[in-house]
């Protein structure tokens, strides 16, 4: 077996011998004690739990998406030394059409708009 082949099978075992034994442990049953936040021994004044914004982690997960984009075409310009540099043209350009589309998408659907 090459190391390929090892390794995946390794990572393959382990993930089944951690989902067998997350399933065979007993359900932890939190009580309001522990599900209270903890002040210094004071009782709480407020609520500690605080809303969370679904328009701010969506504007949040678009932003790793285009990040992804910029890192996935930094090596470009390394492409141009290769045998057949017009392929890697072709590639990049896709990869570009791909999220341009998927961000004129997002931009139709109101979905980079902060206020609703």
């Amino acid at each position: 077996m090459n190391l390929v082949t090892t390794v995946l099978l390794i990572s393959l075992i382990l993930s089944l011998v951690l989902a067998i034994v997350a399933f065979w442990l007993p359900q932890m049953n939190p009580d309001m004690e522990k599900l209270s936040p903890y002040e210094c021994g004071f009782d709480p004044l407020g609520s500690a739990r605080l809303p969370f914004s679904m328009r701010f982690f969506l504007v949040a997960i678009l932003f790793l998406l285009f990040d992804l984009e910029i890192a996935l075409l930094l090596p470009l310009p390394w492409g141009a030394q290769l045998t057949d540099p017009i392929s890697t043209l072709f590639m990049a350009t896709a990869v570009l059409v791909l999220l341009t589309l998927g961000l004129i998408y997002e931009w139709m659907q109101g979905g980079l708009e902060w206020a609703e």
